[in-house]
């Protein structure tokens, strides 16, 4: 009962904080419909989205029966329910990145498909807003994974999941098409959702599943701006793990103690990353800053003790979950692309918390690394672990050593499609005066600094060069800061914490690296976060060029990391690499490669889309490796592959 006390005041307590003085995140990003990419980099990828992706899942879920599941429970058409009923969020999530895409690229075919979508999955929704094919279709079809009545079984349902995720692509939708149809369906069902859960004595009080609706809500808020779906966002943060109100789950599901108490990160690493994303949202937006203390205190837990050299995050194959400090192996990694996604997800709202650099730094290593390696050069091929070694044999649950076209259980797949576009609303953020330069990706963006309309262009080659022109147009000339982030890679700091390190001496990096405003060398300016500061008045047409040098490096790893004892790693800028058996005689697993090697940089633009790879040889002229970065393996069929390299037996 004292717990439940507890709940109700903090409720009220944040309801009336939000009435007082409405909050946000301190950093805002500029929205991806504000920026233009024009990257040999990533504008082949976004396209490949947008023309590819984009289709090929919605075909799947055609094939599958998930679309035919919204037909059937709104009466469109008769059958039974097919899959699984956590699939409607598929289908939501593949409307979301559908959304982003139309927002930048105008496109009659896609708004239409996407009107006819919508029209089943509205027919689908029950009269009080209740929306969850499956038990609609069927009330007895599933009752072994939903329960005999709604709410009953949200431990395992994914009714509040799927509605989640309903509401952000409905947010994207609005957004890009200015349509209400789907977000009048987001409404609905939230509206249902506040009714039902909430710190009334008539109420439920548990928490979802599987987190992601916090997010959605909190999107809903942002887009509706109606305070009680923010309300129904920090009620869902604050019952979790609170004894008294439920029957707590476990650490599984981040249900073991409230979130004010949990110092590391554990359970399924994808709930994770949802949740303390939500949490980030609801404190940005509440002003709650024990909130902020609490994920300040697991992404510690993370970067230092429980994050792979990708980015990747849920090493267990077991629950896909978090293993235990230090455990991070290489062939049994798990590491799924949702886990990847979700880590990007939390560590950029980390960033607009605290404008720190280092959150960007994991932000990075995530985009170009872990997450990458789970979509295919062609876009409809893709992973759902990501290990980092294997012998081209080994199955996982989920898939295996070769690109797959879909999977039984596919929210990677359809998790891809909307993160891609999503990257273009990371390279730029403001504050007050301030602009940020978060990422090296060439294109252009729109926004206001201080007050002054502001566009800002970029040029560069990056992740293969480190060279970056920036140039600035305001409206007119005008003061204000300019942030250039100086990733930790080029500072000597692969992370931002003692679990990886570079094997030689970087102490020259920093001042290896130049930086020069219209021509003239830049020596002012301590660096703060990460970020060299540039404070000048800004004339349309000034420069800014930044030139960060890539040599090859080795990575080492803590040494309580036991499966990277006596190994190394390689990166070259923000990208990991890998040997691959297909460009070294089919073996790579029986190599040992000597502590002093030399490394040979050679551009291959004809080569997994074009790729720099590097010839790793011993400095006495023994047996080389050639390595790829590790984002493209896997391309060339099953085979040999491995990412830390022994120096001995």
């Amino acid at each position: 009962m004292n717990n439940l006390k507890t709940l109700i005041a903090w409720s009220s307590l944040g309801c009336a904080a939000l009435a007082a003085a409405p909050k946000d995140y301190p950093v805002q990003p500029v929205p991806l419909t504000a920026v233009r990419v024009e990257d040999s980099f990533w504008s082949p990828r976004m396209e490949t989205n947008r023309v590819t992706t984009v289709w090929y899942d919605f075909k799947k879920c055609e094939e599958t029966g998930r679309i035919d599941n919204f037909a059937k429970a709104g009466k469109l058409m008769p059958g039974e329910f097919r899959g699984t009923p956590f699939d409607d969020s598929d289908v939501f999530k593949v409307i979301e990145g559908a959304a982003y895409t139309l927002a930048v690229h105008p496109d009659p075919r896609l708004d239409k498909y996407l009107d006819d979508l919508i029209a089943k999955i509205a027919a689908a929704q029950e009269p009080d807003g209740y929306l969850y094919s499956a038990r609609t279709i069927d009330p007895k079809c599933r009752v072994d994974f939903f329960g005999p009545t709604r709410w009953s079984n949200l431990k395992v349902s994914h009714e509040l999941y799927n509605v989640g995720h309903m509401y952000e692509a409905a947010v994207a939708h609005f957004q890009a098409t200015g349509k209400r149809s789907l977000l009048n369906v987001a409404v609905k069902n939230a509206d249902l959702i506040c009714q039902t859960f909430g710190p009334a004595p008539s109420q439920l009080k548990e928490p979802p599943g599987h987190e992601e609706i916090e997010i959605g809500l909190v999107k809903l808020f942002r887009a509706t701006g109606n305070p009680k779906y923010l309300d129904q966002a920090k009620f869902f943060c604050d019952i979790r793990g609170r004894a008294g109100t439920h029957k707590l789950r476990g650490a599984y599901q981040q249900d073991d103690k409230p979130i004010l108490e949990q110092t590391e990160a554990v359970g399924h690493s994808v709930r994770a990353g949802y949740f303390y994303s939500g949490v980030a949202d609801v404190a940005a937006l509440t002003g709650d800053a024990s909130y902020v203390q609490a994920i300040d205190r697991i992404w510690d837990n993370v970067v230092g003790r429980k994050m792979h050299l990708t980015g990747g995050i849920g090493a267990s194959p077991k629950g896909e979950a978090f293993g235990a400090d230090y455990e991070l192996p290489n062939a049994s990694a798990y590491l799924e692309t949702c886990a990847a996604i979700a880590n990007a997800l939390w560590n950029e709202r980390m960033f607009l918390l605290h404008g720190d650099a280092k959150y960007l730094d994991v932000l990075e290593r995530v985009i170009y690394n872990g997450f990458l390696s789970g979509v295919s050069l062609s876009g409809d091929r893709f992973f759902y672990p990501n290990p980092l070694e294997t012998d081209g044999n080994a199955k996982f649950n989920h898939g295996s050593c070769e690109r797959a076209p879909w999977f039984g259980c596919s929210c990677c797949p359809v998790n891809d499609v909307r993160f891609i576009p999503e990257i273009a609303s990371y390279i730029y953020a403001t504050r007050g005066s301030e602009l940020f330069v978060n990422l090296f990706i060439g294109g252009s963006a729109r926004t206001r600094v201080a007050g002054t309309a502001v566009e800002v262009k970029q040029a560069t080659h990056y992740p293969w060069a480190g060279k970056v022109l920036i140039t600035l147009l305001p409206e007119r000339a005008a003061k204000f800061t300019v942030n250039v982030r100086v990733p930790g890679w080029a500072s000597g700091k692969p992370v931002p914490s003692d679990l990886y390190c570079y094997a030689e001496a970087a102490a020259g990096a920093a001042a290896a690296m130049t930086v020069k405003v219209n021509g003239q060398d830049f020596r002012g300016g301590r660096m703060d976060k990460g970020f060299l500061p540039i404070k000048r008045k800004w004339q349309p047409g000034d420069t800014i060029e930044m030139d960060l040098p890539m040599p090859v490096r080795r990575v080492v790893a803590h040494a309580k990391v036991e499966a990277d004892r006596g190994r190394f790693a390689i990166e070259r800028g923000p990208l990991l690499y890998c040997a691959e058996g297909a460009d070294n005689e089919g073996r790579v697993l029986d190599k040992v490669v000597p502590r002093k090697v030399r490394f040979d940089v050679q551009p291959h633009p004809d080569l997994l889309g074009g790729v720099a790879t590097v010839k790793m040889s011993s400095e006495d002229g023994g047996a080389a490796l050639t390595c790829i970065p590790y984002y493209a393996w896997c391309h060339r069929g099953p085979n040999e592959m491995r990412v830390w390299f022994p120096t001995g037996p």
